[in-house]
């Protein structure tokens, strides 16, 4: 695994390939910005939901709600035209409850050059048509 120098010059990771492709990928824009010109976190945050309630969803298989989003880190910034990546995966089925683990990742837009800018874990509740708590379903095949 190769690293490369970040705009801050730090050393930055590789992406995490191994958990398969991003949930999402867009590139940061202008009107994302907070009042200093970097991203705003609060639409980092967003961005983190909507990837951790697709991957609720589809496990799910059906409508779900957030509930907690525990320990968000922020560790870099974001800046206008950085292409951004979320990744998300299960760490854990309960009941009714999920917990999913969220990273986002920026690139350069003019480079190869990427880095870990944000983390949390997310906890979702399946819910019914009556909006209420609903078991989420085994996984076929088996499995968690």
């Amino acid at each position: 695994m190769t690293q490369e120098q970040g705009r801050d010059g730090a050393a930055a990771d590789a992406q995490p390939t191994h958990r398969g492709a991003p949930v999402i990928r867009t590139i940061a824009m202008p009107a994302d910005t907070n009042p200093a010109g970097d991203i705003f976190g609060g639409w980092l945050m967003a961005q983190m939901d909507l990837a951790a309630g697709n991957v609720a969803a589809r496990r799910s298989r059906g409508r779900c709600a957030t509930i907690a989003v525990d320990a968000i880190t922020f560790h870099h910034p974001v800046f206008v035209g950085d292409e951004v990546s979320l990744y998300a995966w299960l760490i854990k089925v309960g009941r009714s409850s999920l917990r999913i683990q969220v990273e986002v990742w920026r690139r350069e837009r003019a480079s190869e050059t990427t880095m870990k800018v944000t983390e949390a874990t997310f906890t979702f509740v399946a819910i019914g048509e009556d909006r209420r708590p609903r078991p989420v379903p085994p996984e076929a095949g088996g499995g968690m």
